[in-house]
This record gives C-alpha cells, structure tokens and sequence, in this order.
C-alpha cells in the first residue's frame, strides 16, 4: 500500500529570506522530494462594482477608471488578492514598501485613508476595506 500526503508551503520572502529558504531547501532535498511550482497571478480582480486589471495597472469602478498613486495601487491589489483575510499594518507595508515595518503604522493608515477616499462609495463607512481593530485591515469582495 502506497499512501501519499502532500503539502503546499507558500511564501512571501525578502531577498534575503530567500537566500536562506534556499539554502533550507537544498539541504531537504536529499532527503525529501519537494516540487517547485511556479504561480500565475490572475490578471483580473473582480468584485462588486470593483475591477482590478493588474496586466494594465487600471482600477475601474461601476465603469469608471480610478487614478491610483503606486502605494494605493499595490495596497490594493495586496489587499484585494487576500480577500477575507485579515492583514497587519506590518504585513502591508513589508509587502508594498518592500521594507521592513519598524515605522509602518502611519504610513499604511494614510494610504488606506486615500484609497477608500477614491474607491469607497462612502469612505466613512467603507464597503471594500474594513479595518480590525487592533490587528489591521482586510478586504471584503
């Protein structure tokens, strides 16, 4: 009897995270057979009234083409690519910044503050990213 249990390790690495892991996983596959997937980005994020077109870096919304900064841009696509997902200011800012968070926190509240300006119907009560207190923010599609 032959049984196989197979697990996906997915992860989000700085250069230098990557070297090590790299190393790590030189030093495994003497020992265990790992498979490297390569993973397509989908090219399209659609949602209720919200279209991410990331193949032509343009956000439209009811039909409408929305003018994004860099930040608010890759802020968005961060958060809408991990939707219902609860996302740490650290987490965003190591993602979008591409650097470390050690001063983070007002830096992705500004962002997070202009994009619901430009893409919320009513940025008061926001439909798409809601905030978790305490924790950070996640985007609702």
């Amino acid at each position: 009897m032959v049984v196989s249990i197979s697990k996906l390790l997915l992860l989000t690495l700085n250069e230098q995270e990557e070297k090590i892991i790299d190393k790590i996983v030189t030093a495994l596959s003497d020992y265990v057979e790992l498979k490297n997937v390569q993973i397509t980005p989908v090219s399209v994020l659609s949602f209720p009234g919200l279209e991410i077109k990331q193949n032509q870096h343009r956000v439209i919304q009811n039909g409408k083409e929305i003018n994004l900064t860099r930040l608010e841009y890759s802020t968005l696509v961060f958060l809408a690519s991990n939707p219902g997902i609860v996302l740490s200011r650290a987490q965003i800012f190591e993602a979008v910044w591409n650097m470390d968070s050690d001063s983070c926190h007002s830096s992705v509240g500004n962002v997070i503050c202009n994009l619901r300006k430009k893409i919320e119907p009513d940025s008061k009560n926001p439909t798409y990213i809601k905030t978790v207190l305490g924790v950070g923010y996640k985007f609702n599609g």
